[in-house]
Formats: C-alpha cells, structure tokens, sequence
C-alpha cells in the first residue's frame, strides 16, 4: 500500500487542486488495483479543517500561521508556532508512514515539506503561479519534483526537476458542452445583446462591485449589454440595494452562481481577478477575459498570472487602480469586436491543461 500525504490549505485556490489531485489518485489506484491511502494536512483554525472532512478525507492539522500585514503580537508568536508546526508534521509524517508528500502551497504546506525533506521523504511541489514564491523556492532545493502551471518557471526552479502540469481543478471543464440558449434563459437573458460576466469570487472584490455599481447607475434602466453580476456573499446586499434604486432588466446579480457551467457558456467576455485556479479555468472553457488583478497579494502574483497571459496575446489587463472608471469601457469595446474576441479565446484555449491532476499523478509515482 501507498501512503500520500497532501498539504495546502488557507483558500479554496490551494486546497482544491489537492483534492484533485486526491481524487486523480484514487481513480489511478483503482484502474490498476492498487491500495492507496491519503492523508491532508492543513493549517488549524483554516478552511481546510471543515471542508476536507466534508469531501470524505482525512486531515491532521498543524499551528502555523502567517505573519500578518500589520506588525502585532501575533506575529511575535510566528517563529514560535513554525517551530512547533514542523515537530507536529514529523510526528505526523512518522505516525502515517508517509512513501511521499505533495505541497499545494498555503500556511502548512511549507513545514510539512520541510519535514518530509529531512525525514528523507521525497517530496513534490505545485507551484501554481507564474511567480514563485520565496517559500517554494527554497523548499525546491530539497524537491525530488516541482509542477508547475507556466512555462519559463526555469527562473526559478531547477530545470531537470520542472514539469509543466498545469493547475488541477475539480469538476468538469470544457468549451461548447452546455446549450447556449439554455444558459441564456438561465439567467432570463436572450441572444439580441452579448453577455459580459462579473466574477468576484465567493467572498466577493471591492474594486469590481464598485466598477458595476458605477457603471449601472449611469444607465437608467437600458444597458448595451447583458451582465452576469456575481456579488460575492460580503456586498450582496449592499449591490441587491443598489440595483433596488437602479433596475436593470439586462443584469442579473447574485452573490453566488451555482450554475458556473451556464455563466460560462453565456459570457462573450469575462471580467475578473486572477488567481492561478481561476486562470487554468478560463483557460479550459476558452473565454476572451478582461483581467483585473488583485494588488492585496503576495508578490504581486496575479499581475505576473494576468501578464503571463497578456504576453502570449490570451487576455487582456486592467490595473486595480483604474478599474472602477475605465474596466467597463475596455470590456465595451472588446465585445464590440469580434474578431478580437474569437482570437483571445483562440489564444487563451491553447494554453489549456485538462489533464493536470493526471500528470502530477504520474510525477508522484515517479518518486515514491
């Protein structure tokens, strides 16, 4: 039997493609009859401690915490809880009996790792940026194999040791699978105006709900286009109460969008933040997107993310700071276009993985 431990956690944009990841490996084990157990480890008090469970799986967790943005005590007690973390971690390493170990990034991946390297347990990284991270660059040294989800990540890493996965993702994602007219009526739209769709994120994104907010007062009740508005849980009522004062029958506003598959195969053009999962998405549905990255995160990565795709002629960039007043007209005049619109989903489409969870699968059991 093979021991695998995963660890990632803190947003859904690390622990999902773990659980991808998870899920690949059970499928392989069972195509091959094999015996294979997985244990997450995450970070206490964070997400993955509920939502792991939730799906079925097992996890231990360890103390780490990251160092907040502002100076506190808390961040007194961060070399304290590292130390502590990667005790916890070897203990748990040598209580399951770990053949190899994956980190997916996020506050317990780095200890995790740490141990398992000086346990002398092979390990795996999935870098999902295009930038790395100072963590991750110093763990590779010690990596039997880094995945990674942009080419050139060579700047970073060792080159023998690089293999270009992708990001994993979970659920199905694929271009022309759902019926277009059907995703219309989904969102009581119809096919006389394009359709733009707003993603904020489940929490939601101040700068993208104020550029909408903006944008829809100044319509009085007629739009050029059709407008998928996802709030985000923290503004839902402060932009239902807007659209209160300013109806629209061209925009359909909610926090969250259960059909994703549906907002995909109604959208002309996608405006959005640009976290790693979130571009392989759009990679593999194939949409023309406006980016607007997030400048709230560590090394400027969805810039670098956004650019990585921008260069390539795969997407376009608005910066955060000029968003609310100009994002909105950039989108405008991009689905007036045609022709640039087929050619940014043409672009973006080809840098489509759909097997990543599959080729890191394979990278594992190369090391263990």
């Amino acid at each position: 039997m093979k021991k695998v431990i995963l660890s990632g956690g803190g947003t859904g944009g690390h622990i999902y493609p773990a659980v991808a990841v998870a899920e690949a490996l059970l499928r392989d084990a069972e195509l091959h009859g094999e015996k294979l157990e997985i244990l997450f480890v995450g970070a206490e008090g964070k997400m993955e401690m509920e939502k792991i469970p939730a799906l079925g799986y097992r996890i231990e967790g360890v103390p780490i915490a990251g160092l907040q943005r502002r100076m506190d005590w808390h961040n007194m007690l961060v070399p304290y809880k590292v130390v502590k973390s990667i005790r916890r971690a070897k203990q748990i390493i040598r209580e399951f009996g770990a053949d190899v170990v994956a980190g997916f990034g996020g506050y317990a991946s780095a200890p995790v790792l740490w141990a398992a390297q000086h346990m002398g347990i092979p390990t795996l990284i999935q870098e999902q940026n295009s930038y790395a991270g100072l963590t991750n660059k110093i763990l590779a040294k010690r990596a039997e194999r880094i995945c990674v989800a942009y080419e050139g990540m060579e700047r970073f890493f060792p080159k023998e040791k690089i293999t270009l996965t992708g990001n994993p993702l979970r659920g199905k994602f694929a271009k022309g699978t759902t019926d277009h007219r059907e995703a219309l009526e989904h969102f009581g739209f119809d096919d006389k105006k394009p359709v733009i769709l707003e993603l904020g994120g489940s929490l939601g994104t101040r700068t993208l709900n104020n550029m909408l907010k903006r944008w829809s007062a100044g319509l009085q009740g007629e739009s050029p286009v059709q407008v998928i508005w996802q709030t985000g849980k923290y503004y839902e009522k402060e932009m239902r109460d807007h659209l209160a004062k300013h109806p629209n029958r061209d925009i359909w506003q909610g926090a969250f969008i259960e059909r994703m598959d549906y907002a995909y195969e109604a959208a002309d053009l996608v405006i959005s933040r640009s976290g790693a999962c979130t571009v392989s998405e759009l990679c593999l549905v194939g949409k023309p997107t406006l980016f607007v990255p997030s400048p709230n995160v560590a090394e400027d990565h969805q810039t670098k993310n956004a650019m990585a795709l921008v260069e390539k002629g795969a997407a376009c960039m608005v910066k955060d700071a000029e968003a609310v007043e100009q994002a909105m007209e950039v989108a405008l005049q991009l689905v007036g276009d045609r022709e640039r619109l087929n050619q940014l989903s043409a672009n973006i489409e080809r840098l489509a993985i759909p097997d990543s969870a599959e080729r890191i699968v394979e990278e594992l059991k190369k090391i263990w």
